[in-house]
């Protein structure tokens, strides 16, 4: 497996803008308040009786935290009111119990995935309860992937072993930098001795998959202390890494503003910190899975990515295609067949539903023809890196280059720099192109042709 991939830091500093993550297309600044519970329920009745995969896939949000890290763009809260836990855990029940009537009870899950906030915020007593919750409801399939977001910094042993009697498999946990200074500044303290126990308890238990999170472009990052964190990760020996590049976007998320511009790594610097991740853990053997992630090489997710079976959702890339997924608690995402669903971002609003035994969307979208297309086509570029014309033109029914005339005229550039192949039959992306796969993704994008709007939604693509 093939694992090098070259870094041209003036390619990525002539393409660097903001972007979708495609963790969705239509992506989630396009939902609207059209959809509700309703249409979500019509939408599973029609992918029950016709949906090829019966398999599903369950999202649980948990977005209590014990500190609030000020670099975060998640939807979370501060609190250590166990009472206020306990009754999130009761509407999470009460929100299974709505929507699994719904679901045809031969479907099993295949995928079970808690984030936050903190999912391991949570005591080890309402870890169980919580899962005893949901495994009351659905039925597993033996292989299924049960995976945790952690915070090693509350975590106990007891929390490991709460989890894994609750049929967790796999956890990730966030370390972004090991550097003091850099800790501090972004109030997320975190040491070394901490995350190694984090690490021995997962293996002590069987977890079969780690993963840890770094991010790049934090305050008072540099190329010497950067490289030391990243090294000192390589020695946990991860199964799986996410790099992610640091979004300052303090317009749209206020706790940012702690953060001040002046100590921020300058453009060409955090572009160094991007090659020095890639470099390291190219040499180091791992496989480069797209956008921030990266595999050993005999990883679930590489091998996905080899039998062209990988997927990317809400959770980033993922080893299962097609499959519905369900979220569950504020401001989750649901995907179908052909909609989006979210639920309502503030726990009064989430509880108000609940109490009229409504399910608590508050938006989404549904799929038309184009969007279902051009989503095809977009998480075909992301997952494989390449693109068949003939296949989509047989499944659509359409002249591939005629429909995609302005797309492929956008992309001519590319072709150009390097990054793709524009052939007859086939769209190719380059190993440089790899780490522009946002920016190639983009040139399909309908919505961004029309879009109106200039305020920023969206993160710098490197």
């Amino acid at each position: 497996m093939k694992t090098k991939i070259p870094v041209d830091i003036e390619l990525l500093k002539k393409y660097d803008k903001a972007g979708p993550r495609y963790t969705s297309y239509p992506t989630a600044p396009h939902f609207h308040e059209g959809v509700n519970g309703e249409k979500l329920l019509a939408h599973i009745k029609n992918d029950n009786e016709n949906i090829a995969d019966k398999d599903l896939s369950l999202y649980f949000h948990i977005p209590f935290c014990d500190t609030l890290c000020y670099f975060c763009g998640c939807n979370m809260m501060v609190t250590r009111n166990q009472d206020k836990i306990e009754q999130y855990l009761d509407y999470l029940e009460k929100e299974i119990q709505l929507l699994k009537k719904h679901i045809d009870n031969d479907r099993k899950v295949i995928q079970l995935h808690f984030g936050g906030g903190t999912p391991t915020h949570l005591s080890p007593d309402q870890l169980l309860r919580l899962g005893k919750i949901i495994h009351n409801h659905f039925d597993f399939k033996d292989d299924a992937e049960v995976g945790v977001e952690i915070d090693p910094r509350e975590l106990t042993r007891d929390h490991m072993v709460a989890l894994s009697e609750a049929g967790f498999n796999r956890c990730s946990m966030g370390i972004q930098d090991f550097d003091k200074k850099v800790q501090k500044t972004v109030n997320r303290i975190q040491t070394e001795d901490i995350t190694w126990d984090a690490v021995r308890w997962a293996r002590e238990l069987n977890f079969t998959s780690i993963n840890l999170d770094l991010m790049y472009g934090l305050p008072f990052q540099n190329y010497d202390t950067y490289g030391k964190t990243i090294d000192t990760i390589l020695s946990m020996n991860p199964d799986r890494l996410a790099v992610f590049n640091y979004a300052h976007l303090p317009g749209m998320i206020k706790h940012q503003n702690l953060i001040k511009e002046e100590w921020l790594p300058s453009g060409d610097q955090k572009l160094e910190l991007l090659k020095l991740s890639i470099e390291k853990l190219n040499e180091a053997g791992y496989v480069y899975i797209g956008m921030d992630h990266f595999a050993k090489p005999e990883d679930e997710l590489t091998r996905a990515m080899q039998n062209g079976t990988l997927y990317r959702n809400f959770q980033g890339y993922s080893t299962h295609a097609g499959i519905n997924l369900f979220g569950f608690g504020i401001t989750s995402i649901g995907m179908l067949t052909d909609i989006y669903a979210q639920n309502y971002k503030k726990l009064d609003e989430y509880y108000q539903a609940l109490n009229k035994n409504q399910l608590p969307v508050m938006r989404g979208i549904s799929l038309n023809r184009d969007d279902q297309l051009r989503r095809e086509v977009i998480t075909e570029l992301m997952c494989n890196f390449k693109l068949d014309k003939s296949k989509i033109e047989h499944k659509y029914k359409i002249q591939f280059d005629n429909y995609f005339l302005e797309a492929l005229s956008t992309l001519k550039s590319f072709e150009d720099d390097g990054l793709i192949y524009l052939g007859d039959t086939q769209l190719k992306v380059t190993d440089a192109g790899r780490l522009l796969i946002r920016n190639i993704a983009m040139n399909f994008d309908h919505y961004l042709m029309k879009k109106q709007d200039k305020r920023p939604q969206y993160s710098r693509t490197v």
